[in-house]
């Protein structure tokens, strides 16, 4: 029993000790290397955000009266406004009906021509009331000459002093009579220019030059004006210069400054960029599940009218770009490779403390080709995008061919129908987030 334990045991290492040796050995004859070199180029940092496009002022064109809309009014084209019509300053954009405002003009009218003539006669009626007060003041005179006597009795004295202080107040009152004409022919007035504005309002215009983005009333609708005036177009003043309004995070508005560039496309021209540049941030921060977002708004030319209100914008600002530097894929520098594959006098040396670092001003390590081994070497990473990364250290050159991953022979790795000679494991290591850095095609060997 013993015996057979023992034998056992060692048949068990004997396999172990073989399958050992195959795998390295197959590894060796069927594992390769896969590289990109490094090239030098420009680099731009940029932050994405989305948005839509918006005009720089548009106005909403309301109505101060109420009443049925009954006509249109024509554009610079003659014809009726509608939907994207090219407007001017002053064009009449639609009609209510104006009867009872017509009539309420005319009342008003009518109204101030009474009131004139209530003043014109309150005029007659104090030259009136002068005369009168002189007739009174005549006889008072003559009374108190006279005095109460056999000539003149008390009774009469009495009554030409009561005759004068009539005439008196009747003079004081025509005067006010005229004061109060007056006013009612200024409130006249008034009722008059109100009756004329609201006849004017009838008539609805456009406030600027522009284009209709939106109509909102048909003829024959009914404009009920209260509180708040009812929109029934909204104007926008200049679309040959517009805004496109990003929603930037939290965590990147630090990085955006007035005039920064910014580039940005919109779905309706998939292949064609547009360029603008930051006009404000605003402070009004929104928060949606916790995210707290400010917006951006981006001043861009549009001359060609490409650029319609309201398209969803995709945008990239530029905050940092560097020409002209060495740069590897992300994908070289989150590669890895394992112990036995380091070339020997740099296996103590390397190590694995910062493989994989590609953060902007840190230190990471890269790996070229040594015969069938790798060997590193140690680079300051700069600027990413995202894809690739700049570098800088000793022995980096422009066309190193760096490692990127590995993967097997088609004649060591499984069946497949694939083409390729090799059965790629891009990026196989510690990190294969950064895969993104792919070698484009042509480049493995």
């Amino acid at each position: 029993m013993r015996r057979t334990v023992i034998i056992v045991v060692l048949v068990v290492v004997g396999l172990a000790v073989v399958g050992v040796w195959s795998y390295r050995s197959g590894r060796d004859k069927g594992q390769v290397f896969h590289t990109t070199p490094v090239r030098r180029g420009d680099l731009v940092t940029t932050i994405s955000a989305t948005g839509t496009i918006e005009p720089i002022a548009s106005v909403d064109i309301g109505a101060q009266v109420a009443g049925v809309i009954n006509a249109f009014g024509k554009d610079s084209r003659g014809k009726p406004i509608d939907w994207g019509s090219v407007v001017e300053a002053g064009t009449v954009l639609a009609r209510i009906d104006d009867s009872l405002y017509a009539a309420a003009l005319e009342t008003a009218k009518a109204q101030l021509q009474q009131n004139e003539a209530n003043k014109i006669s309150a005029d007659a009626n104090v030259l009136q009331m002068k005369a009168k007060l002189l007739q009174a003041q005549a006889d008072w005179n003559r009374a108190q000459k006279l005095g109460p006597s056999d000539a003149l009795a008390q009774s009469a004295y009495d009554q030409y002093q009561a005759n004068y202080e009539v005439a008196k107040a009747n003079l004081a009152a025509a005067i006010a009579a005229v004061e109060q004409a007056k006013a009612a022919v200024a409130q006249a007035k008034a009722n008059l220019n109100t009756a004329r504005i609201n006849l004017d309002y009838c008539t609805i215009k456009s406030p600027v030059n522009g284009v209709v983005i939106d109509r909102r009333v048909n003829i024959g609708q009914t404009v009920v004006s209260s509180l708040s005036a009812p929109s029934l177009f909204l104007i926008a003043s200049d679309l040959k210069h517009i805004q496109v309004w990003l929603s930037v995070n939290e965590a990147d508005i630090g990085s955006i400054s007035r005039g920064q560039p910014v580039t940005f496309t919109v779905d309706a021209y998939p292949g064609r960029v547009f360029h603008g540049h930051v006009d404000q941030v605003r402070l009004n921060a929104t928060m949606t599940q916790n995210v707290v977002t400010y917006t951006v708004a981006v001043d861009t030319d549009n001359e060609d009218g490409k650029l319609l209100p309201y398209q969803t914008a995709n945008a990239q600002f530029q905050i940092g770009s560097r020409h002209g530097v060495l740069m590897v894929p992300n994908a070289a520098l989150s590669w890895s490779p394992r112990p036995n594959q380091i070339v020997p006098d740099s296996r103590k040396r390397s190590g694995h403390r910062d493989h994989g670092s590609d953060i902007a001003g840190s230190r990471g390590i890269i790996w070229v080709e040594q015969g069938k081994f790798v060997r590193p070497i140690r680079v300051k990473t700069g600027l990413t995008d995202g894809a690739s990364t700049e570098v800088e250290g000793r022995g980096l050159t422009e066309g190193l061919r760096v490692v990127i991953g590995e993967g097997m022979r088609e004649a060591e790795a499984a069946p497949s129908t694939d083409r390729n000679p090799f059965t790629p494991q891009i990026g196989r290591g510690r990190s294969q987030s950064q895969s993104q850095g792919a070698p484009p095609s042509g480049t493995e060997r």
